[in-house]
């Protein structure tokens, strides 16, 4: 009998949110830190890189949720808000400025950003309710 267990496809369908969510953050941190925002004041070039600095360690930070799915439960669902936010943020943003040009490429960020956080709940509760379900056939054997 082998002492890791298969992976319920739920739990599977969480981490590899998790690690796209950790690639897209980890790249696009590192990418912002280093542009910046040249074309702005240096009060928003800071505020810029600053956040920058939080979306790269929030990467690191699903990668590590990703690699220890097993032993995750609330941080899951925190990780998904955050990636609502800031898809709540992005669609503020387009309402007040404008959808930045090409708006293929906005939207295509926009679209994951809000649509992602509800995969990743749902596939994480759907694990959660099997691992009680199991637990609980076992209590009764």
């Amino acid at each position: 009998m082998s002492s890791n267990p298969s992976m319920p496809t739920s739990q599977r369908v969480v981490q590899v949110c998790l690690f796209l969510v950790a690639a897209i953050a980890v790249f696009g941190g590192m990418l912002q830190m280093y542009l910046g925002q040249p074309e702005t004041s240096p009060r928003l070039d800071n505020v810029h890189r600053f956040m920058a600095g939080v979306y790269l360690s929030t990467g690191l930070i699903s990668c590590w949720a990703a690699i220890t799915i097993r032993q995750q439960g609330t941080l899951v669902y925190l990780l998904a808000l955050g990636v609502l936010f800031a898809g709540i943020g992005r669609l503020v943003s387009i309402s007040q400025v404008g959808l930045p040009e090409p708006a293929a490429v906005w939207l295509g960020y926009l679209i994951p950003e809000l649509l992602l956080p509800f995969v990743i709940v749902a596939a994480h509760v759907a694990t959660t309710r099997n691992a009680s379900s199991v637990k609980q056939k076992a209590r009764t054997l």
